[in-house]
């Protein structure tokens, strides 16, 4: 029997590597021996991002991606690869990733700009119908990296969890930066069609515990499916 799609993941980092880098690999591993599709892992752009590799998958998963990771002919056919229908999905510091690159930015929609200490803080589900949102209770408890974004950097993204800031302290001076939080409404997952291929983030995954966490993982299936096939789902 054929897998249900195939799924690259990408790990390179130009700047900070995070520890849960291995955990989120065989996490994404066992997610496709459960739910039957490929995960082919790797950090050699070299190997992947070209026109003949990256047909072969259905999405591609930027894991903690950091910096300047892709050349100019790399970043030419990764967007050949989305305009063609391909899927992309971002995981935790994928914003912090070739943010000199416009085209980029937009493809995930925010860009990180500081966060505060690890803290637990209450998340709040905004959307219920996509999916993987569908076993997490309206507000819930999380441990995490809360990342504070800049402004949107395109008209069509559809939040999905959110931070209630009420909950945990986002102040902080990091890197030069000052972080005071992005108030009321602090969008943490979120996903768009974007030039006729779909994206889809989760700021969560910092921890490697996180990957451990059944929840997080059905979110994380949840978006790399919707990426894959471009099926929803609805809980109601």
């Amino acid at each position: 029997m054929a897998e249900q799609f195939k799924v690259l993941v990408f790990s390179k980092t130009g700047g900070w590597h995070h520890e849960s880098i291995p955990a989120g690999v065989e996490a994404i591993r066992k997610l496709g021996q459960m739910h039957d599709f490929g995960v082919f892992w790797t950090e050699d752009a070299n190997r992947v991002m070209n026109d003949k590799e990256l047909p072969k998958f259905q999405a591609v998963v930027f894991l903690s991606t950091t910096g300047d990771i892709l050349n100019e002919e790399q970043k030419a056919a990764f967007q050949r690869y989305i305009r063609a229908g391909g899927g992309f999905v971002g995981v935790h510091s994928a914003d912090d990733t070739e943010k000199g690159w416009a085209w980029y930015m937009k493809l995930l929609g925010r860009m990180f700009k500081a966060h505060p200490a690890n803290q637990t803080a209450t998340l709040v589900v905004n959307e219920r119908n996509f999916p993987g949102m569908d076993r997490f209770p309206k507000r819930f408890l999380f441990t995490e990296e809360w990342h504070e974004f800049g402004p949107a950097l395109s008209d069509g993204l559809k939040v999905l969890l959110s931070v209630d800031e009420r909950t945990y302290d986002a102040s902080t001076h990091w890197g030069g930066v000052k972080g005071q939080g992005m108030g009321a409404s602090h969008p943490i997952s979120w996903y768009q069609h974007f030039e006729g291929g779909r994206s889809f983030y989760t700021a969560l995954g910092h921890l490697p515990g996180t990957y451990a966490d059944d929840r997080f993982l059905h979110h994380l299936f949840g978006g790399i499916y919707w990426a894959a096939t471009g099926k929803g789902f609805s809980a109601d």
